[in-house]
């Protein structure tokens, strides 16, 4: 079965409503156990052709997505970025947190959108009318792209880290929980960059206490 990319389809409809401000959201950094949870919206502007294989950023390579941060930037009407610090992870829960990234990255677009796309479920503590798409950065176009700016941007940051704090693979894992990082934090311990309200660092900070007292 042939796979089915983002389309300009609901963007298409919406402008056609009158709907001349449609802004994409998505974040990324929900799952990892270190850095922020970063998010991007995306306008792109009235009858604008879709970018030729745009995809979800989860299936698109490093490479990719780079090509397409750049394609995106040019054809994008307005674009901005906001995100969430570790210390506002631990604080809110990851939830929140991603939510308060996506209203952060509205709040800096440069123009006020007529209808917002978000991918996922409602979130009323957005703070505005939104329209929630199940699989979203799949199936919508302007979502897509928020995806691919936001892993961009997420993979760089963590790029910077992994040279300040070498041994815990950053340049590779992004932050995430493979066997290579999870080995360094039982080794090195957590950095301040690791979210200690995620389980893992969590349990191994707990093991650090005990054994000490």
């Amino acid at each position: 079965m042939r796979h089915r990319r983002p389309s300009l389809k609901r963007e298409a409809a919406l402008w056609s409503e009158g709907c001349s401000i449609v802004a994409g959201i998505d974040e990324v950094g929900r799952g990892p156990l270190a850095g922020p949870v970063v998010a991007a919206a995306v306008v792109f502007p009235i009858g604008v052709k879709p970018i030729r294989g745009l995809d979800d950023s989860k299936v698109l390579s490093a490479a990719q997505r780079e090509k397409f941060a750049v394609k995106i930037r040019e054809r994008a009407f307005a674009l901005a970025v906001g995100a969430a610090s570790v210390r506002e992870i631990d604080r809110l829960n990851i939830r929140r947190a991603s939510i308060l990234a996506m209203a952060r990255a509205l709040r800096r677009l440069r123009l006020a959108p007529s209808h917002v796309l978000i991918d996922g479920l409602p979130c009323p503590e957005l703070g505005c009318a939104h329209e929630a798409i199940v699989d979203g950065d799949a199936r919508c176009h302007s979502i897509a792209a928020a995806s691919v700016i936001a892993k961009v941007l997420r993979d760089a940051l963590m790029d910077r880290l992994a040279a300040r704090y070498p041994g815990y693979f950053w340049e590779t894992n992004k932050g995430y929980a493979t066997p290579e990082h999870l080995d360094a934090i039982q080794r090195l311990g957590p950095t301040r960059h690791h979210r200690y309200s995620f389980e893992p660092v969590a349990q191994i900070e707990l093991l650090a206490v005990s054994t000490a007292t």
